[in-house]
């Protein structure tokens, strides 16, 4: 995919940045689903080769809205996760979803989504062993935390009249050089840590099981069990 310049210098055109490309590509295969965190289990391959593994279950996903350049500005198709009572939800998102009660409501960037309309359940037979994907959660929360846990810090040494500062953060820099008197912007001190969305690539299916609605991942995936993670292929 390529980009008209408007340089005179022999090149026709330019090459699409990496950001973009990769953008495209992923609108352009994407397959999606929402599933909630479960256990980590191990997966024993017939030549004996065992991988660590997260079981994540994912129940049908039911496309509540498909939106296009004409009426939307933008293409993505929208979908509803998880039973939820009617009375925990609103008037406006029940007469959206004709009313359906979802506990969740996601939308992914799709570069043509004809291939859905309004109604239909995303399952998980559109995986298969061997799948490279993403996996987008949230992270647990840690409250807040010191330097050593937030940072990596070593703290400090361990003798020569050391007694409460092990786990200390040190010197800010808050002398005359370095920020001339001030605390330095983007200074790593201790604050709350977690709770924030973290995305894992080039994750491998190790098996799906649609019958049951369970998928397992290979590696770690965010978020502590039973919370909302994204799955993404192309």
């Amino acid at each position: 995919m390529y980009v008209q310049s408007g340089r005179t210098n022999g090149r026709e055109a330019q090459l699409l940045s990496h950001t973009a490309l990769l953008q495209a590509r992923i609108y352009l295969f994407m397959k999606f689903i929402l599933a909630k965190k479960g256990r980590m289990t191990q997966v024993f391959e017939e030549d004996g080769r065992v991988f660590a593994g997260t079981v994540l279950t994912a129940t049908p996903s039911v496309v509540t809205q498909v939106k296009t350049v004409e009426s939307d500005g933008y293409t993505a198709v929208q979908v509803g996760f998880g039973d939820q009572k009617v009375e925990r939800v609103s008037k406006p998102q029940l007469g959206h979803t004709k009313g359906k009660a979802f506990k969740v409501m996601k939308e992914f960037r799709l570069d043509n989504p004809s291939d859905y309309e309004v109604g239909k359940e995303i399952t998980l037979e559109g995986f298969a062993e061997g799948d490279e994907i993403t996996v987008a959660g949230t992270s647990k929360g840690r409250g807040f935390a010191g330097v050593v846990k937030r940072h990596g810090f070593k703290g400090g040494r361990r003798s020569h009249g050391q007694k409460h500062s092990e786990r200390e953060a040190g010197s800010i820099g808050g002398g005359p050089g370095r920020a001339g008197g001030k605390v330095a912007k983007g200074i790593r001190m201790a604050g709350r840590m977690g709770g924030d969305r973290v995305t894992v690539t080039n994750l491998k299916v190790l098996r799906v099981d649609a019958k049951n609605n369970q998928i397992i991942v290979s590696g770690a995936v965010p978020g502590a069990p039973g919370s909302l993670v994204e799955i993404v292929t192309q």
